[in-house]
């Protein structure tokens, strides 16, 4: 409980004795590009390797004459947008930003950088941890949604060239049924996800005592607190929303 409440006062830190706005606009663009271009690259490979093998796993359970061929399509759509772009995506991110923030805090405080903003008047922990929330909250939703169309391209790309699925019921498939309140809900997941591996992860690199190997610890708990709030933040959604 008291790591809990001294969460909740770090977050309380973040907006007090703020910078001036142009200070945060220019430190957020940059963290845009940090966090979203450079993982760009690792969501695309992931999300059309998992639309491809949930297409392929999905045509191979579904064998009943009963069941149309362009069900595997309509499968595949809904388990990209409700699950898989989101919450998988999110866990890649946990393990590359979250360490990356919790290693780039971890370095400052022991080489005594954070030490030096706080000589010079400046809220380290706003100045450093605020526009790596904002830019975290901005960017998760839009490489979600990259994910998405991704995953679903991986499943026509895997299902046509294989032979599961024709082109036809593959596009059938996907306009089947289609709900669109979904896409919001896929959209809610990384915005509540981008905060709390942003935070958790800056929570535990702003507070790393010691030396180069605590910097590594505090990067590996890092990765682990944020996934398993990602976790549990998945399930209370999904218990809130559907």
């Amino acid at each position: 409980m008291a790591t809990i409440g001294k969460y909740f006062i770090f977050l309380g830190t973040l907006f007090t004795r703020r910078e001036r706005m142009r200070v945060y606009w220019r430190r957020f663009i940059e963290e845009c590009v940090g966090i979203g271009v450079s993982s760009v690259l690792i969501v695309s490979i992931v999300s059309i390797f998992i639309g491809a093998v949930s297409c392929i796993q999905t045509a191979y359970n579904l064998v009943s004459p009963i069941i149309p061929v362009s069900t595997v399509a309509l499968v595949v759509r809904d388990m990209v947008i409700l699950e898989l772009a989101p919450t998988i995506t999110c866990i890649v991110l946990a393990g590359k930003v979250g360490s990356n923030i919790a290693g780039e805090l971890g370095t400052m405080r022991i080489t005594e950088q954070v030490d030096a903003l706080e000589v010079m008047g400046i809220n380290s922990a706003s100045y450093l941890i605020l526009p790596k929330v904002l830019a975290a909250m901005v960017m998760f939703p839009m490489l979600v949604v990259l994910a998405a169309f991704l995953g679903i391209l991986g499943g026509y790309l895997a299902g046509t060239l294989t032979g599961a699925v024709s082109p036809r019921d593959y596009v059938y498939g996907i306009r089947d049924s289609f709900v669109p309140f979904n896409i919001f809900f896929m959209c809610v997941k990384p915005f509540v996800f981008g905060f709390l591996i942003a935070t958790v992860s800056a929570y535990k690199g702003y507070f790393t005592k010691g030396g180069a190997l605590e910097v590594g610890q505090s990067s590996t708990q890092a990765v682990t607190n944020s996934c398993i709030a990602v976790l549990a933040a998945d399930y209370l959604l999904a218990q809130l929303f559907l």
